[in-house]
């Protein structure tokens, strides 16, 4: 068997959860969930996250797939549905929609439903890809808000856009245009994202809608998940399965775009972009090869990639190496690949095995 495998900290994600309660005493918590649980395993984290009070999914495929496997909290379809014959089922499987434009808002003025729905009306604030504008949201929270088969009142949300900017002042813009539209209104309200959860407090209101940092990650450029206490959910893992030594002035991988400046060890680690490792991460970015770092040189290939061990390596075939966990924060690798940490943690593909541990 392939040595790569992915370890799942249950106990990570739940210490995360409890952390974010904290930091955000007076709210309640929609768990983000989106495309496959950020990488984890929609149902593994489904199931893990069962104190969140809610949970957030994209779409209604991903809320099926949960309550079809026995996840029983508040399931909130962010992007809401996207056919009006979505909509019974979405209230006879007790999920929530977000409705963020006006053929939505149409489709359920035009279908009843048996059992009534819970609804979160989506206000654009400056993000400016969904949500009603500004001048159309008491238009459109009064329509819903006549609806018999819409569980009243109806919620508000909006979404920051530069949240982890923290001098950037559109998040005071969006937050005090928001409080506007919102202050008279009945009904729950929900503005912050991760970064707003850790750095504007004045933006939690009643739900808070943490997403990367649930996953042990910090949202904001420049920090790592641990400098606020969280925990890294996913550490991505491998081994050494061989080495050799190579000569000043030999090179190494596709291309032969890497040149050894001294004699030194190459050890070959069983992971590549087959597995999901960025094809695009550069010479230098550090992999946590046997308690020390050790950098990635040459091209990622498919399969594997090489690491510099140095002249003096006398490493055993099959120690351990750290691709991101918690011996390389995920943060550190995504800035040497030009990346984010959420596309590192979404892009690991099936063929690696995940563990919960």
């Amino acid at each position: 068997m392939r040595a790569a495998r992915a370890l799942i900290s249950i106990s990570a994600l739940q210490h995360n959860l409890q952390h974010i309660r904290l930091l955000a005493p007076n709210t309640k918590i929609m768990a983000m969930l989106k495309a496959n649980g950020y990488g984890h395993g929609l149902l593994r984290v489904g199931h893990a996250l069962r104190e969140a009070e809610a949970l957030g999914v994209a779409c209604v495929e991903e809320a099926l797939e949960l309550r079809d496997g026995g996840v029983s909290n508040e399931i909130v379809v962010l992007e809401g549905f996207f056919a009006s014959r979505e909509i019974p089922l979405m209230a006879k499987r007790g999920f929530t929609t977000v409705v963020h434009h006006e053929k939505q808002l149409r489709e359920l003025e035009e279908t009843p439903t048996d059992t009534p729905i819970k609804v979160w009306l989506k206000i654009d604030t400056g993000m400016h890809r969904l949500g009603f504008p500004p001048e159309q949201a008491m238009n459109a929270f009064e329509r819903l808000s006549k609806l018999a088969w819409v569980q009243q009142p109806v919620g508000q949300l909006s979404h920051l856009a530069c949240a982890d900017e923290i001098d950037n002042p559109m998040t005071g813009e969006q937050n005090r245009l928001f409080q506007q539209l919102t202050r008279e209104l009945p009904g729950d309200k929900s503005l912050a994202n991760s970064p707003g959860v850790l750095a504007w407090p004045e933006t939690h209101y009643d739900w808070v809608r943490p997403g990367l940092m649930l996953y042990g990650s910090s949202p904001l450029p420049g920090h790592h998940g641990a400098e606020h206490g969280l925990q890294p959910v996913m550490t991505l893992e491998s081994q050494v399965f061989s080495t050799r030594r190579l000569k000043k002035g030999e090179r190494v991988g596709y291309g032969s775009a890497w040149v050894a400046e001294r004699d030194t060890t190459i050890g070959v680690v069983a992971i590549g972009y087959g597995d999901g490792y960025p094809r695009h991460a550069p010479s230098g970015t550090p992999v946590w090869v046997d308690g020390r770092i050790a950098p990635l040189v040459g091209r990622v290939s498919m399969d594997m990639i090489t690491v510099d061990l140095g002249p003096e390596a006398e490493l055993p075939i099959g120690a351990r190496a750290v691709l991101w966990g918690a011996e390389l924060p995920i943060e550190q690798v995504a800035d040497h690949a030009g990346t984010i940490a959420y596309e590192l943690m979404c892009g690991v593909t099936s063929r690696v095995p995940f563990m919960s541990v």
